[in-house]
C-alpha cells in the first residue's frame, strides 16, 4: 500500500472520528499549551488518570508565564502520583525557553517546537499539526500499531530507521490531505489506535471504519504486528524504609537532583530487607531517640525498568534530629511531594 493509497483512507477515518471520538478537556480548544501538557501528561499514563491531573494543573499555572515561574515544590507536588516526574521538570525548562527564546509565544514551527526541552518527534508532530495544521504526524505506539496492521509492515517498530520511514511516508500523506485536517487526522489517528486497534487484547475489527482496506484482518495476521524488540526482564531492588513518627510528624527528606525521583522528597530509607529489630538497631545514628515499634508491613512498587520491595517499618521516635525534614499529615497532603513509591507505605489512617 503506497501513500497515496493511505491517502483514500483519510475521508471514511475523518468521518469515523467525527462520529466516535471521546469527549476529552484537551481536545475542547487547540491552544498550544493545553494540547502540550495533555501530550506530556499522557507519556505512560492513561487517560482516565490524567483528567484529574490536567485539570487542576491548569488551575494552579493557567498559561506558559506562571508554569516558567512556578516553585519547584509546588510543581512537583502538582505532578505527585503522576511519575515519570521529569516530564515536569522538562515542561517548566521548555516554559522557560519559550518565554526567552520565543517572547512568551508558543512558536510555530515544527524545528522551532522540537527545540524545546521533553519535546521529541511525537510530541513536536502533535502540537504542529493539532495546533498549527502543519504536514507532520504524530507518531506513537498507537498510530505504528495502526499502520502496521494496515500494511501488514513486518519491519520492526522498535528500530528508528523503521519509525523515521513510517514518519515520513505519513508526511506525504499529511501533506496531501486538505488544508484544516490535518490536526484532525493526527487525533482520529490516535483515536483508532486507543480505542478500536487497541494496544492490549484483541483488536475491535468489526468497529474499524479502515478494515476492508487493513492487509492484517484480510490475512487474519492482526495479533503478529506490531513486529517488537523482546522486553528485558526488570531489576529488583530491596529497600527498608521508616515511618519515623514523632508526635504527629513524620520525616522525609530531598533526594538527589538526578537519578530516580530526582529532587522529590522521601522516606528515610536503607538497602536490603530487615527484620524489625535490625530495623531499629540500624538506624541508631540517626538520633531518633528510643524507638517504639508500631507496625512493619510489605510494599511493591514497579517502576518502568525496577522493582522495589520494601519492607515499609513504622515507628514512634521521641526525637527530631535536624538531618530530616518533619512535616505534618496537612504538609503531607497539601505540600510535599512524596512518589508514589514512598506514600504507600504509609500507614493507611
Amino acid at each position: 500500500m503506497h501513500h497515496d493509497q493511505l491517502s483514500l483512507l483519510v475521508p471514511p477515518l475523518l468521518e469515523w472520528f467525527a462520529e466516535h471520538k471521546r469527549d476529552l478537556p484537551w481536545r475542547r480548544d487547540r491552544e498550544p499549551f493545553h494540547v502540550w501538557l495533555s501530550e506530556i501528561m499522557l507519556q505512560q499514563t492513561r487517560v482516565e488518570a490524567v483528567k484529574p491531573y490536567y485539570a487542576r494543573f491548569l488551575e494552579a499555572l493557567p498559561d506558559i508565564s506562571s508554569l516558567s515561574t512556578c516553585d519547584h515544590d509546588a510543581l512537583m507536588k502538582l505532578w505527585e502520583g503522576l511519575g515519570y516526574y521529569s516530564r515536569a521538570r522538562n515542561l517548566q525548562k521548555a516554559a522557560q525557553q519559550i518565554m526567552t527564546n520565543f517572547s512568551g509565544d508558543f512558536p510555530r514551527t515544527y524545528e522551532e517546537i522540537r527545540s524545546l526541552s521533553g519535546i521529541g518527534d511525537y510530541t513536536a508532530g502533535a502540537i504542529s499539526s493539532i495546533c498549527f495544521d502543519l504536514p507532520e504526524p504524530a507518531v506513537d505506539g498507537n498510530v505504528l500499531r495502526v499502520y502496521t496492521r494496515l500494511l501488514a509492515d513486518a519491519r520492526c517498530t522498535d528500530d528508528s530507521s523503521v519509525k523515521r520511514d513510517i514518519r515520513d511516508t505519513l508526511r506525504t500523506v499529511y501533506a496531501a490531505s486538505p488544508a484544516g485536517t490535518r490536526g484532525t487526522l493526527t487525533q482520529a489517528l490516535m483515536e483508532l489506535g486507543a480505542t478500536v486497534c487497541v494496544p492490549n487484547g484483541a483488536p475491535l475489527c468489526g468497529e474499524c471504519p479502515l478494515r476492508s482496506s487493513c492487509e492484517a484482518f484480510r490475512s487474519n495476521t492482526i495479533r503478529q504486528y506490531p513486529v517488537r524488540r523482546e522486553k528485558k526482564a526488570r531489576k529488583t531492588e530491596e529497600y527498608t524504609v521508616y515511618i519515623l513518627q514523632c508526635g504527629d510528624r513524620i520525616a522525609v527528606q530531598k533526594r538527589p537532583d538526578s537519578g530516580l525521583l530526582a529532587g522529590l522528597w522521601e522516606l528515610p530509607h536503607l538497602s536490603g530487607k530487615r527484620r524489625a529489630q535490625q530495623a531499629i538497631n540500624d538506624i541508631a545514628d540517626w538520633r531518633t531517640g528510643a524507638a517504639e515499634l508500631i507496625s512493619v508491613r510489605s510494599c511493591t512498587h514497579i517502576f518502568t525498568h525496577i522493582e522495589w520491595h520494601m519492607t515499609a517499618v513504622h515507628l514512634l521516635v521521641t526525637h527530631m534530629p535536624e538531618r530530616f525534614t518533619w512535616v505534618t499529615p496537612a504538609q503531607l497532603a497539601a505540600e510535599t511531594a512524596l512518589p508514589t513509591a514512598f506514600r504507600i507505605c504509609l500507614p493507611a489512617d
